[in-house]
């Protein structure tokens, strides 16, 4: 079982604690099986191996599954994967998005066809996926050899259909009143302090985010707002909403292609409130209310496969028209931040690399993926299966609601199935008693415990992290910086091998979602030289903020540096750490400071670094450097005085200055004229050291 939830009553009831513990049990027993097989394929056909190496290419699992002559589910991963570091360098979500889903589908399309032409040819039932470069088959032994012995293929792994217990969620009327009584704003939510950045006037706007989950009643009270898909008379599904189950799949209540959101377990409904319901009553049970949501069924009544989670992520990289296919993806309509409450144990197929390309191509799209750390707490390196293994998710283990205490079904770090050691979870968020929309009608609410409830928290919490600092949209390693800065940090060794008490730790990650602290955090966002021409009006150089420094070409005694932060200031101070210069004091406006420099020389390069910057929500950011080159004359920008430098100040001789020509007027005059080309021709062979 893959949902990372428990229903309120499991908490004390041992049978149902059993049932929600069957996906580690039934990991468990996979192991056994796979090392069974292994030990018949290592003892029994050894010289067979040896023959025929495209063997060790294929999981255990299919081996097992075809090995009477039958026919299994498979992915076929390729060798070859895309190169998606390009999208780094691209400054906003939609040229990451674009420039990740092309790269993404040219490298499919260029790899995947001699072999979907070969399964074609031989009449195979295929589906092919390109965020992760993998197809889908439907085969037996011979095909899954003959595929497993091309050099195009990587390895085959299996995609398992499991029928664990059923979960039904607990009914709104089987719940304690005490619980399931509207608290207009939930404990879970103000305990993430969205309330207080609500107050300023963000909460979510803006935002999309995508829930991948056992789908969703999108009509329900909390919900129908909010959905994308929805305009306020009438519901629109293409690109707002997918079913990844298929037939023969039942698909429950549902049953199988929903082309309207539907949910046939009420898992899916009850995180979607968490990250943004409200009712527009006294129900507000989500962190972003002002957010929209599209949404992808993932599992058949709370069953997955690899074949499912990875349906979804593509969907959400690049949404399409429900009657549709992937060739239509638009990425201009993806999600900004998806939320996952299920996980992928061995029992549905994933081994730790099943997911890792498909959760990595969602980060490079600017895409933040946040997950659950699966409920198999107390004991330590219970993080175990994807996606919430991998460095690309952000994951997210439970708080007792309204404590700093761990629940203690929440799973625990170091991540041991990958051999990577790794720290998780990330953060900690409220996971028990949480109430919010059930599945059973549109004004029905249920309360539920698990991480599947904290994950939304901060799914939500980025939502409106990214309304209030825009700056910070799509900026995954910078957002989980703040993030975890943030966080109000508990401290622990428990599975940190005996070391001293230590945020961050493999119990709490960093610590407890602080949002409000969060959107406080102070940031450096730019700066610039600014200088007056005469009457001619006040421009700007650019200044980076890294890497070598802009360049400053006029000549004056003194000199203006305006930094920029993200949130207004109560007071900074300034001083000159580098170059010839004297800082005069820091005068505070807003979210800038200004400081005058004098006495300042040509050609050197001057540093001025900023201190004891406070916010006016008395947040504090450590002592931050500007440089700019200082070399009278240099109008390009190139760090050498040129006869390049004389030509354009020549050209425009004779004309008022304007924001494309401030540069030139290095006399200050407003007017660009003989005075400027003396000054340059002047300085000819200057160079900044």
């Amino acid at each position: 079982m893959n949902l990372g939830f428990r229903p309120r009553e499991q908490l004390s009831s041992p049978s149902l604690y059993t049932s929600m513990k069957i996906h580690s049990l039934t990991r468990w027993s996979f192991a056994l099986v796979t090392v069974f097989w292994v030990a018949v394929i290592a003892s029994s056909s050894f010289s067979a191996r040896e023959q025929n190496p495209a063997i060790n290419k294929i999981a255990p699992w299919v081996l097992e599954k075809t090995a009477d002559g039958g026919e299994t589910e498979f992915l076929v991963a390729l060798a070859e994967q895309a190169d998606l570091r390009g999208a780094a360098a691209l400054s906003t979500k939609e040229e990451k998005g674009r420039f990740v889903r092309d790269a993404l589908w040219n490298k499919a399309q260029a790899t995947q066809r001699p072999v979907l032409d070969w399964l074609q040819a031989r009449k195979i039932e295929y589906r092919s996926y390109y965020i992760a470069n993998v197809i889908w088959v439907k085969a037996n032994a011979e095909v899954a050899l003959a595929l497993a012995a091309r050099p195009d293929v990587a390895r085959l792994e299996g995609n398992p259909t499991v029928r664990n217990y059923p979960i039904e969620l607990p009914e709104e009327n089987d719940a304690p009143a005490s619980l399931d009584t509207p608290q207009a704003i939930e404990p879970g939510v103000t305990y993430t302090k969205a309330p207080q950045v609500w107050a300023t006037g963000f909460t979510g706007q803006g935002i999309v985010v995508g829930a991948a989950d056992t789908g969703y009643r999108w009509d329900h009270n909390a919900l129908k707002a909010k959905y994308r898909g929805w305009n306020g008379v009438t519901a629109n599904h293409d690109y707002n909403w997918h079913d990844s189950i298929r037939a023969p799949a039942t698909g429950g209540s549902c049953g199988a292609n929903a082309a309207a959101p539907c949910d046939d377990n009420g898992h899916g409904t009850h995180t979607a409130g968490t990250v943004l319901g409200d009712d527009g009553g006294v129900n507000q049970v989500g962190v972003a209310p002002g957010a929209k949501w599209i949404g992808c069924r993932n599992m058949d009544q709370g069953n997955g496969t690899p074949a499912r989670y990875i349906e979804c992520m593509e969907f959400f990289l690049a949404p399409y028209p429900v009657s549709g296919t992937p060739a239509q993806g638009n990425p201009a309509l993806a999600a900004d931040v998806t939320t996952n409450s299920w996980s992928c144990p061995a029992s549905e197929g994933c081994s730790p690399t099943s997911l890792q390309a498909a959760v990595e191509a969602q980060r490079a799209a600017g895409i933040m993926m946040v997950v659950a750390a699966t409920n198999s707490g107390p004991s330590c390196s219970t993080i175990a299966d994807p996606p919430s293994i991998y460095d690309a998710a952000y994951t997210v283990g439970a708080l007792s609601t309204s404590t700093d205490n761990a629940a203690s079904f929440s799973s625990r770090g170091p991540v041991l199935s990958d051999g990577s050691m790794r720290r998780k979870p990330d953060i900690m968020a409220p996971g028990t008693g949480t109430r919010s929309a059930s599945r059973t009608s549109v004004s029905s609410y249920t309360s539920l415990s698990g991480t599947s409830m904290a994950t939304p928290h901060v799914a939500g919490a980025i939502a409106v992290l990214w309304s209030a600092q825009p700056y910070l949209r799509n900026n995954i390693p910078r957002t989980e910086e703040i993030l975890n800065a943030s966080a109000v940090h508990l401290n622990s060794n428990t599975c940190d091998g005996g070391a001293p008490l230590a945020s961050p730790n493999n119990t709490f990650g960093h610590g407890r979602l602080d949002v409000k602290a969060a959107v406080d955090q102070l940031e450096l966002l730019g700066a610039v030289s600014r200088k007056v021409h005469a009457g001619a009006g006040t421009y700007d150089i650019p200044l980076p903020l890294s890497g070598e420094p802009g360049v400053e070409c006029r000549s004056s005694s003194v000199y203006t540096l305006v930094l920029t932060f993200n949130n207004s200031l109560a007071s900074a101070d300034a001083n000159v750490t580098g170059g010839t210069a004297t800082a005069g004091p820091a005068n505070v406006s807003g979210n800038s400071v200004s400081i005058n420099l004098s006495n300042v020389t040509d050609a050197q390069r001057v540093s001025v670094q900023v201190s004891n910057v406070t916010g006016a929500a008395g947040q504090t950011m450590p002592p931050t450097t500007v440089s700019v080159s200082m070399l009278v004359g240099d109008v390009n920008g190139s760090k050498v005085v040129t006869a390049s430098d004389v030509a354009q100040a020549k050209a425009l001789a004779g004309t008022a200055v304007g924001p494309t020509t401030f540069r030139s007027d290095v006399a200050l005059s407003g007017m660009i004229n003989a005075s400027d080309v003396a000054l340059v021709k002047s300085r000819s062979g200057a160079s900044v050291p």
